[in-house]
């Protein structure tokens, strides 16, 4: 029986994302194989110890937040210890979204205390974090990208003028987006030069680097890569649909109030269907990922497919995107567990 630790929490403005995420394995995790060990960073980044029965729902439209008086414990290249007792963790499932988790920094962490751990290694998971750098490498794998340009909070400081400039060059309307966010917080569609400094502004309060893109007009499609016994598999590819009140597809349609739906399999032709299963293994195998993704394209209404970015530790509730895109594929979310454990 293997023991491993669900992390959870964190410090990045996803940390309730992650709370949920983790209810979800814990409550799906085959126990014939697995003793779960649930383990909570705070906001201010304490790491505690939770009761593995300790409440990660929604509950009356509350996220859940791991609590600061939870029991400590100890996290260091020596693994994981509680009240001076080893917790014998023989493999990490960090269900963290965000800085400080999906970006390379625990995975450092984990590399350093040689303790196993789902998902890519500390590159992958830093270059698919940062959208500036993914970019670049997804176009020279023949993957095609937004147009688009970055700018960092000093230039921006100094240069608004040409970067306005350089925005309207792109003809509204653009995306503004954080270069290191996650689920669409900061990120702003702007339909004129008026609204693009203070979207700019915002999107800077969650990174200090930014990115602006031409709006691509067409489908947001996503495909989830799940590697099975070491080869990197597709699932089937679907279509998301969004409730007309929103403009695009926000934190606020993705989380909080059912505004979003997933189409699986995705109503679109069988061979574009299957290019982009391939562009997405293509994604994945580019930035040297392992174990699971998200990617989420673009397919513009003459069917040019646009990759928009990977997430290395997707949504991971029950019914998040990434499960169902295997169910719909015939893999089940216990499944899915079991093979990322594997």
């Amino acid at each position: 029986m293997k023991r491993v630790a669900i992390i959870c929490g964190g410090r990045s403005s996803e940390h309730e994302i992650s709370c949920i995420s983790a209810g979800g394995v814990i409550s799906a995790i085959d126990r014939s194989k697995f003793e779960p060990v649930l383990i909570g960073i705070t906001k201010s980044g304490k790491w505690v110890l939770l009761d593995e029965k300790f409440p990660l729902q929604i509950v009356d439209g509350v996220l859940p937040v791991i609590p600061e008086d939870a029991p400590p414990l100890v996290a260091d290249i020596a693994g994981f210890s509680a009240g001076g007792v080893s917790l014998n963790i023989d493999i990490a499932f960090p269900v963290l979204h965000g800085p400080f988790g999906e970006d390379g920094t625990i995975q450092g962490m984990l590399e350093m205390a040689g303790i196993a751990y789902v998902g890519s290694g500390v590159l992958a998971s830093a270059v698919a974090m940062d959208k500036s750098f993914a970019k670049p490498i997804f176009a020279s794998h023949g993957i095609k990208v937004a147009e688009g340009f970055t700018i960092t909070a000093e230039r921006w400081k100094s240069e608004v003028t040409a970067i306005t400039h350089e925005a309207t060059s792109l003809s509204y309307p653009v995306f503004v987006k954080p270069a290191r966010g996650g689920s669409s917080r900061g990120t702003h569609k702007v339909k004129s030069e008026s609204q693009l400094a203070a979207a700019i502004n915002d999107a800077l309060t969650f990174d200090s680097k930014v990115m602006i893109e031409n709006a691509v007009v067409g489908s947001e499609i996503e495909c989830a890569v799940l590697e099975i016994d070491g080869s990197a598999q597709a699932s089937v590819v679907g279509k998301i649909s969004i409730d007309p009140k929103y403009e695009f597809y926000d934190f606020e349609a993705k989380y909080l109030d059912g505004a979003t739906t997933i189409e699986l399999p995705a109503p679109i032709d069988k061979d574009i269907s299957g290019a982009i299963r391939d562009q997405a293994i293509k994604a994945f195998k580019a930035l040297d990922c392992r174990g699971l993704a998200r990617v989420d394209f673009f397919l513009t209404n003459n069917n040019e497919i646009i990759i928009n970015e990977l997430n290395t530790m997707p949504g991971f509730t029950a019914t998040s995107v990434f499960p169902k895109m295997w169910a719909a594929s015939g893999v089940s979310y216990t499944e899915i567990i079991t093979a990322l454990l594997s």
